[in-house]
Formats: structure tokens, C-alpha cells, sequence
């Protein structure tokens, strides 16, 4: 490895592509993490990428290359923030802040394409790290505070290492992170602990039902599948709607007699989503030779219920390697 570093530094492209290649996954996480973004991760990651290349020469080895590549995507990251200062909107009659960037990430990207014996220093991503709830509650904080947060509680880097990458004295990176944790805890949903890696199969299964119940419009039992204080949102529109019985009548609106997309039949495709179970909604309208992409449908689980749909237009599609159109 330190071979390879020193080789890329010295402007060894085909070194310099190996290293790029080997971290861009995790470089990806971690600039959604910071953005919320998918779209707008992967624009930054190549961008810290290009950077990177630029000023290789600035890598001196007193630190690994991976952290190296952290600091300039962190930074390329905080940068881009700067430029595009943006806050959660406020919530319809008092509900949750509106996140309007947020968009989903692919489960099939979440990990490295490499073995992963060959780079111990690697961490899985954590289910509670990657959840739609996390993205959303950490976009309250301000830039460097959710850099400081991100880093030390999610990546588990020292207080030295973290204000070294940020330029922050040790005691202002723990005055910091002291800030951001009672944020952060405040916006986050009450859960149980010891969360799975990957959709359960009691989640999967309730996706299915979900998913049943979304192709024959049958609102009744989509109900049913609902916790009472479920709530739906649909990002980058400014609407959410909170309660069984308000997002049941939104389904019913939506889906029902009333509905323009009611004559149409309704497939799902299950996909997974920032760990948590997803279905990919295609219509078939009257006269339509084919099933048009149209929503995609992320779901959280608590105690056997859905308690929270988000819903996302189909230009996520092309992410999760998703067609959009299906025969």
C-alpha cells in the first residue's frame, strides 16, 4: 500500500486509478452522508478525485492515503455547502422538517467491490449510519459540526486526527461534536436497539404486503399495515402528511375511484435503500403498451408496522440500475 501512495503521489497514473477505485465507494457514503444527496455525492466524489490528481504531489505521507482522500473530499464537501447554504424546510402545521434534496442511496453501492480482508482499516455501514432518518436528522446541523459528528461518532476518528482534517484545535472539534449530538438525537425517531444489517424478514414480508396491497389499490389494507402515528413525505416537494388516517386518505386520493392513475395496473419491484426495504412502483396506464416508472418507495419498520413511507420520483431509478419502462 505504501508503495502504491508514494508511486500515485509521484504521478503513477495506473497507482493513483487503483487507490481511486478502491476508495470511491466509501468516499461516495461518506459525501451523501454530508450532502443528503445521491446525485450531488457522486458529482463531489468526482470532484475529490479530480482534485485529488491535481495536487498529488501535496501527499507527504503523514498520513494514510485513504485519510488523505478524506480530508479533500470532506473539504470539497464543506466547499460546495458554503456555496449552496441550504437548511430543512419547516414542516406543515407543526410536523418534521421537510429535507427536499434528500434522495435515496442504493443498497448495491454501499459496499466495496474488492475483498474486503484486504483492507481491515474498512467499516461496514452501519444500518443506523445510512437510514433515511439519520440523513435527515443530520442535515439540521450545521456543515462542519455534522463533518466533526460524521467523522468522529460514524467513521470513529480520533479528536486529533478530526481537527488535523478540519483544521480545528482538539478542543474545538469536542465542543463541536458536545453541540451536535443533542441535535442530532432530538430529530432522530425513538427505535429499539440492535438493528439488523439488512432488511429483516418480517420487513421483507410486510414489503410484500405493502406491496400487494399498492398494486390492487386496496387502501383498506394498505391501512392496516400502517402504525398510528406513520408519516409519509415526498422529496422535493414540500408535503408530508402524519397519522394512519391522513396518509390512508392521502392512498385513497391518490390511488382510489378519483384517481387518474386509478384505471391503470400497478407493478412492484422490491429493491433495497439505505438498508431499509424499497419498492420500485411502475404503472401501466390504459392504452400503454408498457409499465412507466413512477414512484420509488422507501419504508422504516418499527414493532411489525410501517411508520414512515418516503416516496421518491422516478429519476431515482437510474441509480438502483433500474429500467423505466418494464414490458
Amino acid at each position: 500500500m505504501e508503495t502504491e501512495s508514494v508511486a500515485a503521489a509521484h504521478g503513477d497514473e495506473a497507482a493513483f486509478a487503483g487507490l481511486a477505485e478502491r476508495y470511491r465507494w466509501e468516499l461516495r457514503v461518506h459525501c451523501y452522508r454530508m450532502l443528503g444527496s445521491f446525485d450531488e455525492a457522486e458529482d463531489l466524489v468526482q470532484e475529490t478525485l479530480l482534485r485529488a490528481w491535481r495536487y498529488r504531489g501535496s501527499f507527504q505521507g503523514r498520513s494514510t492515503f485513504r485519510a488523505w482522500l478524506y480530508r479533500i473530499a470532506t473539504n470539497v464537501c464543506l466547499d460546495f455547502l458554503d456555496r449552496h447554504p441550504r437548511q430543512p424546510a419547516a414542516g406543515a402545521a407543526g410536523g418534521p422538517a421537510e429535507v427536499e434534496w434528500l434522495q435515496p442511496f442504493p443498497d448495491r453501492l454501499l459496499e466495496p467491490v474488492a475483498d474486503r480482508e484486504a483492507e481491515p482499516e474498512t467499516a461496514v455501514v452501519a444500518r443506523e449510519t445510512i437510514e433515511l432518518a439519520f440523513l435527515v436528522a443530520i442535515q439540521h446541523l450545521p456543515a462542519r459540526q455534522r463533518a466533526v459528528l460524521i467523522l468522529r461518532d460514524v467513521l470513529g476518528w480520533s479528536a486529533a486526527e478530526t481537527g488535523e482534517l478540519l483544521g480545528m484545535s482538539v478542543a474545538a472539534v469536542k465542543s463541536a461534536l458536545q453541540r451536535a449530538r443533542p441535535v442530532l438525537r432530538a430529530h432522530l425517531p425513538q427505535r429499539g436497539s440492535g438493528q439488523a444489517m439488512v432488511p429483516t424478514t418480517q420487513e421483507r414480508e410486510l414489503l410484500r404486503r405493502f406491496m400487494t396491497a399498492h398494486e390492487r389499490a386496496d387502501i383498506a389494507t394498505f391501512a392496516e399495515l400502517l402504525s398510528a402515528d406513520v408519516r409519509l413525505s415526498m422529496p422535493p416537494l414540500p408535503y408530508s402528511f402524519v397519522g394512519r388516517a391522513e396518509v390512508a386518505a392521502f392512498a385513497e386520493q391518490a390511488l382510489g375511484p378519483g384517481s387518474a392513475l386509478h384505471r391503470g395496473q400497478w407493478r412492484g419491484v422490491p429493491v433495497s435503500a439505505n438498508r431499509q426495504p424499497a419498492m420500485a412502483g411502475y404503472i401501466r396506464r390504459p392504452g400503454d403498451p408498457s409499465y412507466q416508472a413512477q414512484v420509488l418507495n422507501v419504508v422504516r419498520v418499527e414493532h411489525g408496522r410501517i411508520s414512515e413511507i418516503t416516496a421518491f420520483r422516478p429519476e431515482v431509478f437510474e441509480a438502483f440500475g433500474l429500467p423505466a419502462t418494464l414490458s
